[in-house]
């Protein structure tokens, strides 16, 4: 794949540099390659830089939380600033934080900071997977790069969760607690997982040092290493392209890296840290204080994990009682698959799909180009019924909010999630699939017919219709991107006849016609100009 450039030099401003390090290094060729490399242009692929940018701030503010932080639950009397608190018997790990919050100069906001850009930075990965799932930029060759950024995505939520529990307050000290039944309720290695992991009986001393290693050191550096794959492999496939005019599957057009997308990007992270830091300076988040130091007696009314933990959450409220006791050993089911099986069925089938398309529909070629969301009905839909599903027990995680907000029985809200559970995946997946195909409708009418002019035409037999015009060129051409797709014609052998195919050749081919029975063609047809004017379904017409 090429890519389109304004010109074959580097720019004056960096030729001098380019020159100073190639006489060092030997490596002027590709320096001044990349210096010219090509960005395709749209505000959605803004979405990943939102989360790069946040995860630097978020190194930046955890080294400096490090330096008063005490990751130690031995107890102390606080006698600090916070005179609410002042005798109270409680953890170093929750003494330093009162203490980072209200002795050390910028503390407070330096903790606000992070948690904000915690919240921002899984926030925008959420939101870069569902853009490249929707436009399908997870196509061949960019699947690898689509995996690593849903395992980034499962180590944010690790991370969140080990960080919002190092101050070993109530709200955190809650969330370790509910982490500590979801080990026990592992059959057969459950209870030595969590021993393992506690150090002993809940909550035992050692909880608090080993998820602050695992938080500075291990899960960071994982992310940073996926982090880095996942640019040099963008790098070197170049980024995908959303449909306009010009635009192939072999030719990219956009901004080079230097100047213009390093001024752009530069500037995008000024924005992203001035809007964390607005948050930080004025929302506030996490404030501990209140709550106070973690008592495995007591428990508060409202409590709610960050959002992204959200879905476990709701996950555990609406699933039912139910434990089965064999051979002496009891299996928790109402808190084993509340744990496993939502977000198994999330990220499993995420990281399943873009293999499970690639041998229904048998396309097996590069992709440079993203696809829009109505030309591909089945996905999009199937896309929007995961995220109900998904925001669905996120809802349902604020249930007793829910109900006490709005005046509503507990037990009415618990049995509402529990309903739409199962059916509102399957509505949404119907409802968008339809949406889909009417917008394919409405791009083929377009394209076939033009588009309305407000000129109003009288015939000779005295008949008013409306002239339609050919759309812009922009427009048409992003209307054309659509791949008509067919069915696949079934495989035949040397005599011509059916080969058989086995039961996962027969699934493959329903699977197939499903996906492409209801397509709608969106192509350019001769004298599409004047089809409007006789009349038809474009007319809008009134008799004499």
């Amino acid at each position: 794949m090429s890519e389109a450039t304004a010109g074959a030099t580097a720019p004056k401003a960096v030729e001098g540099p380019l020159n100073f390090i190639d006489d060092r290094l030997g490596s002027t060729t590709f320096f001044k390659r990349n210096m010219k490399k090509v960005f395709p242009d749209h505000w959605s692929f803004m979405l990943g830089e939102i989360a790069l940018y946040s995860f630097i701030i978020l190194l930046l503010t955890g080294t400096f939380l490090t330096l008063w932080f005490k990751p130690s639950m031995n107890e102390v009397i606080y006698n600090g600033s916070y005179t609410h608190l002042k005798g109270v018997q409680m953890s170093e790990a929750y003494a330093s934080t009162l203490h980072i919050s209200f002795d050390v100069r910028g503390g407070l906001l330096m903790r606000q900071i992070h948690h904000w850009a915690a919240i921002l930075f899984m926030a925008s990965i959420l939101a870069h997977m569902l853009r490249v799932f929707f436009t399908g930029a997870y196509r061949k060759p960019r699947e690898l790069n689509y995996l690593i950024g849903i395992t980034m995505f499962i180590l944010g939520m690790l991370e969140g969760l080990f960080g919002y529990s190092l101050p070993d307050d109530l709200l955190s000290g809650t969330g370790l607690r509910i982490t500590q039944g979801v080990l026990e309720a592992i059959p057969l290695v459950g209870t030595y997982g969590y021993m393992f992991l506690f150090g002993g009986e809940f909550p035992g001393q050692d909880i608090v040092p080993r998820l602050y290693m695992l938080h500075i050191l291990l899960i960071p550096g994982l992310i940073l290493g996926l982090v880095t794959a996942h640019m040099m492999i963008m790098w070197v496939q170049k980024h995908t392209a959303m449909p306009v005019k010009n635009q192939t599957e072999q030719q990219v057009y956009g901004y080079p890296f230097y100047p213009v997308f390093m001024a752009k990007t530069g500037a995008y992270f000024l924005f992203t840290f001035g809007v964390i830091a607005l948050l930080g300076a004025f929302a506030q988040i996490n404030p501990i204080w209140l709550f106070g130091p973690y008592d495995p007696g007591a428990i508060s009314a409202g409590s709610q994990p960050d959002w992204y933990m959200g879905v476990l959450e709701g996950a555990l409220r609406i699933m039912p009682n139910w434990e089965v006791s064999a051979w002496g050993h009891t299996v928790s089911f109402n808190v084993l698959i509340p744990a496993t099986v939502p977000l198994g069925i999330v990220f499993g089938g995420a990281m399943a799909w873009p293999f499970v398309e690639q041998w229904v529909t048998g396309d097996k070629r590069h992709h440079h180009v993203n696809t829009r969301p109505r030309n591909a009905p089945i996905r999009t839909a199937t896309g929007v019924a995961a995220v109900t599903f998904y925001g669905l027990l996120w809802l349902a995680g604020a249930n007793d909010v829910l109900a006490d907000k709005f005046d509503l029985s507990l037990y009415a809200t618990t049995w509402f999630f529990r309903v739409t559970f199962f059916v509102g995946p399957f509505l949404a997946f119907i409802i968008t699939k339809r949406i889909c195909l009417g917008l394919q409708r409405k791009d083929a009418d377009v394209v076939g017919h033009g588009v309305e002019s407000g000129v109003i035409l009288m015939s000779p037999e005295g008949k008013f219709s409306e002239r339609h015009e050919p759309a812009r060129d922009e427009e048409r051409a992003v209307l054309l991107s659509k791949e008509n797709t067919r069915p696949e014609a079934p495989q035949r052998d040397a005599n011509g006849i059916p080969a058989a195919k086995g039961p996962l050749g027969h699934l493959r081919s329903r699977l197939n016609r499903a996906w492409t029975f209801d397509d709608i063609p969106v192509e350019e047809h001769e004298h599409g100009e004047h089809a409007e004017i006789e009349g038809g379904k474009q007319s809008h017409e009134i008799s004499h």
